[in-house]
C-alpha cells in the first residue's frame, strides 16, 4: 500500500512532526511548499477571504498513493490554507485520509476544525489528531499567543506526539 504523509509548516513544527511520522510509517513524505514566503497578513486574508494559494507539488500526486494523511498547521480555527488545493482535490477525486495538526491552543482547541476539513475534502477524516502547543506548556501562568507562536518543538515532543499520530494513523488506516 502506498502511502504520502503530505504536510505543510509555516514555523517548522508541523513539518518535523511529518517527518518523523513518516518514517514511523514507512511513508514518503511530500512537503507542500509556497512561491514566496508566507507574512502574517497573507494568513488573515486568506482565512477571511477564503483564498486557496498557488503549491507546490500540484495535488494531482495524491493519485499515486492509496491512503494519505496530512499534517498541517491550523489557522483561526480552519485548515491553513495551503492545504486547501489538496482538499479541493480530494473532493473531486475521494480516497481515505488523515488529518493531524500541532497548534497553538492559546485561544481555543479548534472545535470547527475537524467541520472545516470535511467541508473542504467531502468527507470525514478517517484519522484526526489536533494537538496544542498549549498543552505543552505550563498552566500557569496560561499561555498566550505569543508564547505558542514563538514554541517550538524539541526532540522529545517530536517523538511523543509522532508516535501519538502515527498510532491513530496506523489504527484508522489497518496499517
Amino acid at each position: 500500500m502506498r502511502i504520502a504523509v503530505v504536510s505543510y509548516s509555516l514555523t517548522g513544527n508541523n513539518g518535523a512532526l511529518a517527518a518523523a511520522v513518516a518514517k514511523a510509517l514507512s511513508a514518503e513524505h511530500i512537503k507542500i511548499s509556497e512561491g514566496k514566503p508566507r507574512k502574517t497578513v497573507a494568513i488573515i486574508l486568506d482565512m477571511i477571504l477564503n483564498r486557496t494559494p498557488q503549491v507546490q507539488p500540484f495535488p494531482s500526486e495524491l493519485e499515486k498513493y492509496e491512503r494519505i494523511p496530512f499534517i498541517a498547521p491550523v489557522w483561526m480555527g480552519k485548515v491553513a490554507s495551503p492545504l486547501r488545493a489538496y482538499l479541493k482535490h480530494l473532493k473531486k477525486r475521494p480516497q481515505p485520509y488523515a488529518f493531524a495538526s500541532i497548534s497553538g491552543g492559546a485561544l481555543n482547541k479548534n472545535p470547527d476544525l475537524a467541520d472545516d476539513l470535511e467541508k473542504r475534502a467531502g468527507a470525514k477524516s478517517i484519522a484526526f489528531v489536533d494537538l496544542h502547543i498549549a498543552d505543552l506548556l505550563p498552566h500557569e501562568p496560561k499561555p498566550t499567543m505569543k508564547d505558542t507562536s514563538a514554541y517550538r518543538l524539541n526532540d522529545a515532543d517530536i517523538s511523543e506526539l509522532a508516535g501519538i499520530i502515527a498510532a491513530s494513523v496506523k489504527n484508522a488506516m489497518g496499517l
